[in-house]
């Protein structure tokens, strides 16, 4: 930072005009960047100059309003408060109010092109604003009956000419006056049924239910997603012309005309016609309009009609060929003349939406064939579904629903991932939104529940394509889950049994994921899980059965996992449960034990793994394990000290009766059933094998004759080579038993081989078994046993 002494600011000052002079010098000559010097000019005016502005100045009017304060800090800035004292003295200019402008093209390129991810949308839009046109004259003709008098049906009718590719649709509604057709759709975002609704609000009369379905005022101009050129003609009862709109693609302007050529005069309502562009002519097929008409507006309370070829049959002459013909004159010449069924065709209107939406309806009132029939209707199944449930929510957030459990899982017993099903399907106001919000309303594990939502506020966006996520939708898939359990809950407590069971083969595995990702639910879920047990190994039993069987003193649920029940009926584990008639659970899928373990308890009874370290069957005995370790206290130290690293300790055990030894997992790593299945995953990863492996308890039985021979050779040999031996072999089949996969099983076979050559060693070819072989006669007959009858001894055979 620079410094400026006396000297060098006077010469500053004198630079800037010999005519000033100093009227107050600073107070210091070490001056701040900010510090200043007013010079006078005249008897009353005062100039404030800057020392780094280099001649910029400000003109006060005295001295003292520079407001300057002694002891200046060098590098300190200490601005005048003259600026505040002045804005404080003047109000502030008053701010003006601009309104938004919008370039028309611009906001039309971004309606049509960025609004809606999927064409065929245009014609569930304009049929929502024919079905809003009608109700409007539905309810407007309570009190002016005169609307009607023109006596036209209510209905929708929709005309193709797919040569020309021109799409018309007519409603029988209420219709426009000039000056609405030019406010609605000439205003962009502006909608008529919104304001409709408002009036209603406003005059108080609206009532507690209405099926209007605008909001937005944008769904006229999905339009021009499929056409270049849109014409609307409509007459409104309120007035005796009838009027023209029609616009263009990419245009800003648009043209409205009175109709005058009787060729296109309506009675009453609105009929829309679509130029549709060059590519998007197969929307003029009647068989593809057909199909959009069921997708989405199968439910819209009003008939709509499309033009449909059909065709009858009906019996027409053959001419004959002559030859044929004189044949028939020389035979019988009364036979008939030749005739031949053909297929006249014909265009004709045909009623698209046959099916009513059933969820409207009293579940009092509907049958269960009337639910099946709906069931295989919208979702195209051949097979009626295991259970149904009919329910209506009203309160904080009100919609209405029929949910279905389908027979068959139609993705496959395996499929639990897919996140696209398709099988809720999504309804405002009976008018089809979507069927791809099965994330929003259903957690992944509910994905095979089938069925329809009809809401009147669901939070939707401009295009209702995205269900936006709010605390409404959160409640909503809080009460479909509920009620989605009840209706599986009804199926598990049916007399039907078998009906179940045949749910259970389908979606066991779904509930199973339910365990792992749904911990809110996990009270509705763990009902009805069902598994294998030691006492029911050919029949499933549920958890609530497993709680009724338990023993008085049992404090825990056991449960052993493994690959199959018989891998888990054999395995040493059970052992001493079996013979204190303990149940235990067979875990035999490989979601069963991340599902279980997830649970961690039901009922206030915790779930043990039996394969682990520190099992406490209730039966302790400290008297007992007291001598028990001291008489092999040392023999298991002498086998940890062989086996090293390969087990963390050696301990007596207390699951074991007739096996001499077992390989038990540490408390908190993998049991050997889910180290198996991480080995087996395709995209494991190996390096956390060793970590998540855990430790490995060799427990040994006390009371199996190898286990005291050991101890024996302890006592009286620990180095024996056969004894070292003995206690590799058996880790080795301790590993196997107990469900790991031995490390190397080549040295494994090895070491059997090498105990089987010593047990067999000379077995066979010992001089006396030689000498017995040789005596025995090779080419003797076989003799025939002799049937002996009983006698009778006492009167009894």
């Amino acid at each position: 930072m620079h410094r400026l002494s006396k000297r060098s600011f006077t010469a500053i000052l004198g630079s800037s005009g010999g005519r000033l002079r100093v009227a107050a010098a600073a107070p210091t000559s070490r001056s701040s960047p900010s510090s200043s010097t007013a010079v006078e000019r005249g008897d009353t005016e005062f100039r404030w100059y800057s020392s780094l502005t280099y001649g910029k100045c400000k003109t006060i009017g005295s001295v003292s309003e520079l407001n300057l304060k002694t002891n200046l800090i060098l590098g300190r800035r200490n601005e005048s408060t003259a600026a505040a004292q002045d804005s404080s003295s003047q109000a502030p200019p008053p701010a003006e109010k601009f309104e938004y402008q919008a370039e028309v093209s611009r906001l039309m390129d971004l309606i049509v092109n960025s609004l809606y991810s999927n064409k065929e949308v245009f014609l569930r839009e304009l049929i929502s604003n024919a079905s809003d046109a009608l109700d409007k004259l539905r309810y407007l003709s309570v009190m002016q009956p005169e609307l009607l008098k023109d006596s036209v049906d209510l209905d929708i009718r929709i005309h193709t000419d797919k040569d020309n590719g021109i799409v018309t649709i007519t409603d029988s509604g209420i219709g426009m006056t000039r000056q609405e057709l030019v406010d609605c759709l000439g205003t962009i975002a502006q909608s008529g049924t919104a304001k409709f609704l408002k009036a209603l609000k406003d005059s108080k009369d609206a009532g507690g239910d209405n099926n209007l379905i605008g909001q937005f005022g944008v769904g006229f101009y999905s339009a021009f997603l499929v056409a270049d050129r849109v014409s609307v003609s409509t007459k409104s009862p309120k007035s005796d012309k009838q009027y023209v709109w029609e616009g263009e693609a990419n245009a800003s302007t648009f043209t409205v005309r009175e109709e005058t050529d009787p060729q296109y005069l309506i009675p009453r309502g609105t009929r829309i016609t679509l130029h549709l562009k060059r590519d998007e002519k197969g929307y003029a097929h009647p068989e593809r309009v057909q199909k959009l008409v069921n997708n989405y507006s199968q439910f819209v309370s009003f008939p709509i009609y499309t033009w449909q070829e059909k065709g009858h049959t009906k019996e027409v002459e053959v001419d004959e060929d002559p030859a044929e013909a004189a044949k028939d004159e020389q035979g019988d010449k009364s036979e008939k003349k030749k005739t031949k069924t053909v297929v006249e065709r014909y265009w004709d209107w045909e009623l698209t939406n046959e099916t009513q939406p059933i969820w409207l309806r009293s579940p009092k009132e509907v049958t269960t064939e009337e639910y099946n029939e709906f069931y295989r209707k919208t979702f195209n199944e051949y097979l009626d579904p295991l259970a149904s449930s009919h329910f209506t929510t009203e309160g904080e957030v009100e919609f209405r629903s029929i949910l279905y459990v389908p027979a068959v899982s139609p993705m496959g017993k395996d499929d639990l991932v897919n996140p696209k099903t398709k099988n809720i399907r999504l309804y405002v106001k009976r008018v089809f939104i979507s069927d791809d919000f099965d994330g929003e309303l259903f957690p992944r594990y509910l994905s095979f529940v089938k069925g329809v939502v009809d809401s009147n506020d669901l939070p939707l966006n401009v295009s209702r394509e995205i269900l936006q996520e709010s605390r409404i939708v959160r409640i909503m898939k809080k009460r479909l889950v509920r009620k989605a359990f009840d209706m599986i809950l009804g199926i598990s407590l049916s007399e039907n049994k078998e009906d179940y069971e045949k749910f259970w083969e389908n979606y066991g595995k779904n509930l199973k994921l339910g365990c792992i990702e749904d911990r809110e639910n996990h009270k509705r879920i763990a009902p009805l899980l069902r598994f294998f047990s030691s006492q029911s190994e050919d029949e499933m039993i549920s958890l609530d059965e497993y709680v009724e069987n338990m023993k008085t003193e049992q404090k825990a649920i056991y449960y052993i996992a493994s690959d199959s029940v018989t891998s888990a009926r054999n395995t040493p584990f059970l052992e001493k449960l079996l013979e204190k008639d303990l149940e235990v659970l067979y875990l035999v899928d490989p979601i069963d034990e991340v599902a279980i373990q997830s649970l961690k308890s039901y009922k206030e009874k915790d779930f043990v793994d039996i394969s682990k370290e520190d099992l406490d069957l209730g039966d302790k005995n400290e008297e007992k394990e007291a001598a028990m370790k001291k008489e092999f206290g040392q023999t298991c130290e002498w086998i940890k000290k062989r086996l090293g690293e390969k087990v963390a300790s050696v301990q007596i055990s207390n699951r074991l009766s007739s096996s001499p030894c077992v390989l038990v997992s540490g408390k908190f790593g993998w049991s050997a059933n889910m180290e198996r299945l991480m080995k087996a995953q395709t995209v494991g990863d190996t390096s956390s094998l060793e970590f998540m492996r855990g430790r490995r308890v060799f427990e040994i039985n006390p009371d199996h004759p190898i286990i005291n021979n050991l101890n024996a050779a302890h006592k009286n040999n620990p180095n024996d080579e056969d004894a070292m031996r003995a206690i590799d072999l058996l880790y080795d089949a301790a590993l196997v038993s107990s469900g790991f996969t031995p490390e190397n099983p080549a040295e494994l076979g090895g070491k059997i081989y090498e105990m089987m050559g010593m047990a067999l060693s000379g077995k066979w070819s010992s001089p006396e078994f030689q000498q017995q072989r040789m005596t025995q006669p090779h080419d003797a007959e076989p003799v025939e046993a002799e049937v002996v009858e009983p006698v009778e001894a006492g009167g009894q055979k």
